[in-house]
C-alpha cells in the first residue's frame, strides 16, 4: 500500500478514532458515511478525527463532490450529525407507542403529513433495521449517557425476538404481503 494512501470507513456510528488506532496512519484516516440507499441519497458525512490531516479532510470532501454527492463535515462523535439527531427521534416514536400516545399507523401518518417526512418513524425503523438502530442507540448511549439515546424496552424485545423489520418480514409492520404491510399489534393486552 502506498504511504500516502487515505483510509476511510463508511460506518454510521462506530468510532473513526478507535478504528484509526489499529493503523499507524492516524493523520490519513477519515470517515466517509454514505447514506442508504446510496444511489438515491445525496448526503455523505465526512468525519474527521482529532489527528486527521487537513489535506485528507479536503480530499474526502472533494471525493464526495466528484461522485455527485453533497458532503457535510463533522467530528468523530458517536452518531456524527444525522444519527445523533435521528436516533432519539426514532426512539421517542417507540416510547410514544409504548405510552399509548398513538398507534403505529397514526404516529407514522402524523410525521408524514404533519412534518412532511417521506416516511414515518416506524416505516423508517423497519427499512433501516430495528436491530441496526438498536445497536446505534447502544453506541450513542455508551458515549453520552443520556436517556434520549437509551433503547426502549419494546425495541430490545423485538430485537431479541428477531423482529428486525422489512428484511425479517416482521417489525413494526408485518410484510407477509410486502406491497401491503400491516401494522403489528405489539402492545395489545387482549388476546381475543
Amino acid at each position: 500500500m502506498q504511504p500516502g494512501a487515505i483510509f476511510a470507513s463508511n460506518t454510521s456510528s462506530l468510532s473513526i478514532t478507535e478504528m484509526m488506532t489499529a493503523t499507524r496512519r492516524g493523520p490519513q484516516f477519515i470517515g466517509l458515511h454514505f447514506f442508504n440507499p446510496v444511489p438515491l441519497m445525496q448526503l455523505v458525512e465526512v468525519v474527521k478525527t482529532v489527528v486527521t490531516d487537513r489535506e485528507v479532510v479536503q480530499a474526502g470532501l472533494e471525493f464526495a463532490r466528484r461522485l455527485g454527492k453533497t458532503p457535510i463535515l463533522t467530528t468523530d462523535r458517536a452518531g456524527f450529525v444525522v444519527n445523533r439527531l435521528l436516533v432519539p427521534y426514532l426512539l421517542d416514536a417507540i416510547r410514544a407507542l409504548e405510552e399509548g400516545v398513538g398507534s403505529i399507523e397514526d404516529i407514522d401518518q402524523g410525521m408524514k403529513l404533519g412534518c412532511n417526512h417521506p416516511m414515518g418513524p416506524f416505516t423508517l425503523l423497519d427499512f433501516v433495521g430495528i436491530e441496526t438502530t438498536y445497536y446505534m442507540a447502544e453506541i450513542l448511549f455508551n458515549e453520552y449517557r443520556e436517556k434520549r439515546f437509551a433503547p426502549p424496552p419494546l425495541m430490545k424485545r423485538m430485537v431479541m425476538a428477531g423482529m428486525y423489520g422489512r428484511k425479517a418480514g416482521k417489525g413494526f409492520y408485518d410484510y407477509a404481503d410486502p406491497k401491503n404491510p400491516i401494522p403489528n399489534r405489539l402492545l395489545e393486552r387482549r388476546w381475543l
